[in-house]
């Protein structure tokens, strides 16, 4: 086996584990519903708590899009309201009024944690060769070594709550923990379905 062929293998096998450690799927915390609600939402407001109006954006596209495939009439805020008044309540309960929303959902970053996780090297012999003696020979002393390595992973708390829009009150909250490394728009779709998922679960979403 040649020397490019042998650090080819070890890259892959690096390569397939930080794929695997980015792709991690969003953890539940905690999940609640008001047993007094009834009824489904049907004119949803959409908030992304955030102050870089582009993730604002996508998170709420994407969550309008989800919602709409079950049902529910929903609209991104930041088509209703500047970004310089996102923070408005005044101007926020207004908007919502003049929509006829019945529910507002808000997302935010509740919090961030770090882990660091030490990867050992590793040590990888051929298959023994019999057919002469050197080969077997060199094989026994010819390993492949993987060296080890340090990764850091960072996690957000992730707060979703549906509030009732008549009477402002918490309708429906839950909690998420993801990895920051998959928070790229490829992995906010699949984050935001888990979200989408449990609104069903709770019965405040038609399947």
């Amino acid at each position: 086996m040649t020397q490019s062929l042998r650090n080819s293998l070890v890259l892959g096998a690096l390569v397939a584990t930080l794929i695997i450690a980015c792709t991690t799927a969003p953890q539940i915390k905690s999940v609640w519903k008001d047993p007094a609600y009834q009824g489904h939402p049907h004119r949803i407001v959409v908030i992304g708590m955030s102050k870089e109006p582009l993730n604002r954006r996508v998170f709420e596209d994407e969550f309008v899009a989800q919602l709409k495939t079950r049902g529910a009439d929903a609209l991104a805020s930041y088509t209703l309201l500047p970004d310089a008044k996102q923070d408005d309540q005044a101007a926020i309960a207004k908007m919502m009024v003049e929509q006829v929303a019945d529910t507002v959902l808000l997302t935010r970053l509740v919090s961030r944690r770090s882990v660091k996780t030490v990867m050992p090297g590793t040590v990888y012999y051929y298959p023994a060769y019999y057919g002469k003696w050197h080969d077997y020979y060199r094989h026994g002393y010819d390993p492949i070594v993987t060296p080890g390595y340090v990764s850091k992973s960072e996690f957000a708390l992730m707060e979703t709550n549906l509030y009732d829009a008549r009477t402002d009150n918490l309708i429906w909250a839950a909690s998420y923990e993801v990895e920051l490394a998959s928070m790229s728009q490829k992995f906010i779709r699949p984050y935001i379905a888990t979200i989408v998922d449990t609104l069903v679960e709770q019965g405040l979403l038609r399947q």
